[in-house]
């Protein structure tokens, strides 16, 4: 029996059109404090977002499309096992790629299984005007109600992390073991619509931070309990949360969720 590989690193992809990338970079640069690589791919379509120190977890990508949104690349030593363990799971291939595959989860969320290449420093988190800290931690998953519970399954299966409901029945949390920059929410919306993902940001003061992030051209779009829906200049969905962006944990006494 194929035993789960373990994920050693992840990165997570800002998808933005390609003919805007160029704004989607100035911006995603700024607030999380990195510079561009040099463009990778036949058509320069892969940038990573490297961090002053650190290894790096971020990467955009020019699609086709849409507003875009971000999807996952699992970091692991063995990549053939990692397609073998999430097609058990019931993921299918979408890609196949010289050493690395593109995959869709049984809910439709494309993520990718890649080497590893030794990353092990969690960039830092980052300081904003004022004093506001920052960091981008978090992958959120927004399923139909009919793919929710498959999901979680899935997610939990596929990664063997620590995986626990949140303190609404719509949010669950698969958090990975110290060292790893990204946690994975996944959100039960109140519609049927096709699965998606958005970036979460935890941020030691909401307002400042969007005060912030507005400044650099973003434009927020709703509110929650403890966190605000932005928009960014080109027009993905991202939110910042009041969670520790050391921690990525809610302040004590609260529950922990976005």
């Amino acid at each position: 029996m194929t035993a789960r590989p373990v994920i050693r690193w992840t990165h997570v992809f800002v998808d933005r059109p390609a003919a805007d990338l160029g704004p989607a970079l100035a911006f995603w640069t700024a607030v999380t404090g990195t510079k561009v690589s040099e463009p990778r791919g036949d058509q320069g379509e892969f940038i990573t977002l490297r961090p002053g120190a650190g290894d790096a977890c971020v990467k955009a990508q020019g699609v086709g499309d849409g507003t875009g949104g971000a999807h996952l690349d699992l970091s692991v030593e063995d990549v053939p096992a990692l397609v073998e363990w999430a097609l058990r799971l019931g993921a299918e291939v979408v890609a196949e790629h010289e050493g690395w595959a593109v995959l869709r989860s049984p809910g439709g969320q494309l993520f990718c299984a890649v080497p590893w290449q030794g990353e092990s420093a969690r960039p830092p988190v980052i300081e904003g005007p004022g004093g506001t800290t920052s960091r981008l931690d978090q992958v959120s998953i927004d399923l139909a109600p009919g793919v929710y519970a498959a999901e979680i399954a899935f997610w939990s299966e596929l990664t063997g992390w620590e995986s626990h409901p949140g303190a609404l029945p719509e949010f669950h949390l698969v958090r990975p073991p110290a060292g790893l920059p990204l946690r994975i929410l996944l959100q039960r919306l109140g519609t049927d619509r096709p699965t998606s993902a958005h970036l979460d940001l935890a941020c030691s003061d909401v307002e400042g931070v969007r005060a912030h992030h507005e400044a650099l051209g973003a434009t927020p779009v709703g509110r929650g309990a403890r966190w605000t829906v932005m928009r960014d200049p080109v027009g993905g969905t991202y939110c910042l949360t009041g969670r520790d962006p050391a921690t990525g944990s809610l302040p004590q006494g609260l529950s922990d969720r976005p």
